[in-house]
């Protein structure tokens, strides 16, 4: 284990603002110290973004990260909840914050205004990224005039462009970090494919060009980055001999979540990693336990490489997802967290451990890993829980009010975050406080509880094809017609194409129970999306249908969601809305425009008394499961709160996907008038043990 600060004078100076700079706080730590950051995207609800702000206080209070950062939609998507973020990280908890900002697609202007707002908030570190492909020439009909030459330089094309930008105008005010990859870039459209060798002349360029520190993607291949770090301090070029370089990691938060990680970086898994998930993959709190493990392991050995390859402080960089359980257990087990200092206050008057409490159980399964701080014990404060350590009077006011409390003040519930190691006890799960903080601990993205701070997708980075227009026109070629976009999506679900714009990902078993129901709607113009099937208390070990723990039993209710052209959805909406639809199905739809829809707003004015009666969006839980000792799990929820956050950028697919062809092209118009024409319908059906219910309804 490494030396931590121990002395009061260098904690308050890595508390300082003046000492805000990434490589700094690096510079001022012992130089067998370890540190880490933690990084966060907004949410895509105000309800998570609410949230976030809790689970933020609590892990700076908790953790103590050497810097957070704070990710930067690609085009500036995200940049007002971005800086909303950033300004919550950097003024009001005090936490030194690095922005992300991605370059293409952007113009001076708004580069400029986005770091002139990340000076008014006291943010001196930008993460200088290149972002989706630039666009201007690939989306360029080629009959179009060339822009001038004033337009033209408003590009940034590289990220070096960037960093050559911020030091030309900003000087030395910023510390900027540049990515890197340890495998390789993925970028297909490469002669090279993915190759590490193939990056390093760029990598040079961005750190001659005034980078201060390097930042990895994700890795799970800890041979691929010691020849990653090993073939840069050793480069003929002297660039990165004594350059910061900082791994970053992912903790594993769900089977399904790491394989579309992976998959989207192109991070290659070891095969021993592999076999240790998929041993446990049908349990969610299994998979995290055992991502946990080998995270741990991972950190261990990188501290090896890095006593190999380099000297001075030792930085990790965890992509949280915005989730903090799995993360507190990884920072704990390897002995990140910094220790406390004794001008804390966080040891004072109560000497014995907290009683053992029952660790969150979820999935049927209690965590087995010891939670430890620097003592081996989690103490009580007298601080934020004075009133239940105080003499209570009564009939009279607290003479000695260090000393007394009044049964009012005894009666007001303590402070949930006491001290650091009662904080850090509920970001690992435990008790009533770690079940209300960690309650979102299994996202299951964009079908989970959209009062998450992780609900959505898994990026933060908005909206993308996910592929590259070379990659966009040999999955899709130019489509001209409906048919041609019909003809696309049944290829998808028949399993010859890889993707479609809305999906990298393959179909599961399950999907083949209703492929000829999914491949019938598309066939007439109804694009699908998503479905489940309905499913009525199949065991938990179906090689199918099943997940959790043992010897339990799931459920599902059939739903799909899909585009569909407005005349048909005007024809389809009357049969739902009939009465006798009441109880059978449930659904949203939108338009582009925000035209909203919904069974909703079906409901009778009155209720059984003859009162007005209260219309509160329903809430669908659509996958459940029931098991042995513990409360029904239900990881698969279709509100309307979750379907207008996706929805919008459903509809900015088709955008993307446009903008693949030249303007003005038959590609372009086509895809254009179907986002303007098009509603996106969700429908549930409820009777789960009719199998075939839902497409009996949009078959007939």
């Amino acid at each position: 284990m490494g030396e931590f600060l121990s002395n009061s004078e260098l904690e308050a100076a890595l508390r300082d603002p003046a000492m805000d700079k990434i490589t700094d706080k690096i510079a001022a730590l012992p130089a067998e110290a370890n540190y880490f950051s933690l990084e966060f995207f907004p949410p895509k609800t105000a309800m998570g973004f609410s949230n976030l702000r809790d689970r933020l206080d609590r892990m700076a209070r908790a953790l103590r990260p050497l810097f957070v950062n704070v990710t930067w939609g690609a085009g500036g998507s995200t940049a007002q909840k971005s800086l909303e973020l950033a300004e919550i990280c950097q003024r009001e908890l005090g936490l030194t914050t690095c922005l992300h900002l991605t370059c293409t697609n952007m113009s001076r202007k708004l580069i400029d205004k986005a770091l002139d707002d990340a000076k008014a908030l006291g943010i001196r570190n930008i993460l200088a990224l290149r972002g989706d492909p630039p666009r201007r020439a690939e989306y360029r009909d080629a009959n179009d005039p060339d822009p001038a030459d004033d337009e033209e330089e408003d590009e940034f094309v590289w990220a070096m462009d960037l960093v050559r930008y911020i030091r030309k105008n900003h000087g030395d005010y910023f510390c900027i970090g540049v990515a890197a990859y340890p495998e390789g870039h993925a970028d297909e459209s490469h002669p090279l494919g993915q190759c590490s060798d193939h990056d390093l002349p760029y990598l040079v360029e961005k750190v001659q060009a005034g980078a201060d520190f390097i930042m990895t993607q994700l890795f799970f291949d800890i041979e691929a980055y010691e020849n990653f770090e090993k073939n840069l301090r050793e480069h003929p070029s002297g660039a990165f001999k004594n350059i910061v370089i900082i791994p970053g990691l992912m903790p594993v938060q769900s089977y399904q979540m790491i394989k579309r990680t992976t998959k989207l970086s192109h991070a290659k898994i070891p095969e021993d990693m592999i076999a240790r998930l998929d041993a446990v993959k049908g349990d969610d709190e299994k998979v995290k336990n055992v991502g946990v493990d080998i995270l741990s392991e991972m950190i261990e050995q990188i501290k090896e490489v890095k006593s190999r390859t380099s000297s001075g402080p030792r930085g990790f960089h965890f992509y949280t997802l915005n989730l903090e359980k799995a993360v507190s257990f990884i920072v704990e087990r390897t002995n990140l967290i910094p220790p406390s200092t004794p001008e804390e206050g966080e040891l004072a008057v109560a000497e014995d451990p907290l009683p053992d409490i029952p660790s969150l159980q979820i999935n049927g399964t209690t965590p087995t890993m010891k939670s430890l701080t620097q003592d081996d014990s989690r103490q009580m404060s007298s601080v934020g829980s004075d009133p239940r350590n105080r003499v209570i009077v009564v009939d009279r006011s607290a003479s000695y009010p260090d000393y007394e409390a009044t049964a009012l003040e005894a009666s007001v519930p303590a402070e949930p975050v006491n001290t650091r190691a009662n904080t850090l006890a509920i970001s690992e799960g435990e008790g009533v406080l770690g079940r209300e903080a960690t309650w979102d601990d299994f996202p299951n993205g964009r079908w989970g509880d959209a009062r998450s701070p992780a609900y959505g997708q898994i990026d933060g980075y908005g909206v993308s094809l996910h592929v590259t227009v070379a990659q966009a026109l040999q999955l899709w070629s130019m489509p001209k017609t409906n048919e041609d976009i019909n003809n696309i999506f049944i290829r998808h679900l028949k399993g010859e194409l890889s993707a479609i714009p809305w999906s990298e990902e393959g179909f599961n078993a399950e999907t083949d129970t209703i492929r000829d129901n999914l491949i019938r709607l598309n066939s007439k113009g109804w694009w699908t999306l998503a479905s489940q099937p309905a499913v009525n208390g199949l065991r938990s070990s179906d090689p199918t249908f099943g997940w959790g723990p043992q010897n339990g039993f799931v459920f599902q209710k059939a739903f799909v969601e899909f585009f569909i052209p407005s005349a048909d959805w005007k024809k389809l909406k009357e049969k739902l809305d009939r009465p006798e639809m009441r109880d059978v199905v449930c659904y949203f739809a939108i338009n582009q425009d925000g035209d909203f829809a919904s069974s909703d707003q079906n409901l009778p004015a009155l209720d059984a008394e003859g009162k007005p009666a209260v219309r509160e969006p329903s809430t669908n839980a659509v996958t459940w499961g029931v098991f042995p000792g513990k409360e029904i799990v239900t990881p698969t929820i279709i509100e309307e709160v979750s379907f207008r956050a996706w929805s919008e950028e459903a509809f900015g697919i088709w955008g993307e996907w446009a903008k693949v062809y030249g303007r003005g092209s038959d590609s372009e118009k086509l895809l254009e008038g179907v986002r303007r024409d098009s509603w996106l319908v969700n429908i549930v059906h409820h009777d789960f043990v009719q199998r075939n219910g839902l497409w009996e309804v949009l078959n007939e």
